[in-house]
């Protein structure tokens, strides 16, 4: 998945910072959803997420617990201070589902 900040060097580190002590209720809806592993990078102001998830996690299932999730909302209304959408994404949308181009495994 893939999602910009606002490329102002203090928003980012703002970013960075809150990414260091996640909502402990933000971390439990990501397990609950059925996220096993998730790791985001980031390269300037271009954030990267690799998720690893069980046979229970859908999008659907994880953006409807989101919407009935008071602290959830209250974290992504925050993240959205320092986020900005990608050009090509559609209005709404904030992480886009990467394409895999290339695989290699020794």
């Amino acid at each position: 998945m893939a999602l910009d900040l606002k490329n102002d060097p203090a928003l980012i580190k703002a970013y960075d910072t809150y990414h260091q002590n996640v909502w402990p209720e933000v971390l439990d809806s990501l397990k609950a959803s059925g996220i096993q592993h998730m790791d985001i990078y980031r390269l300037g102001n271009r954030l990267i997420m690799i998720i690893e998830v069980d046979d229970t996690f859908s999008f659907d299932k994880k953006a409807r617990m989101d919407a009935n999730n008071k602290k959830v909302q209250e974290w992504e209304t925050l993240m959205w201070r320092y986020q900005q959408a990608l050009p090509m994404a559609k209005p709404g949308e904030k992480w886009l589902p990467m394409e895999k181009v290339f695989e290699f495994q020794a």
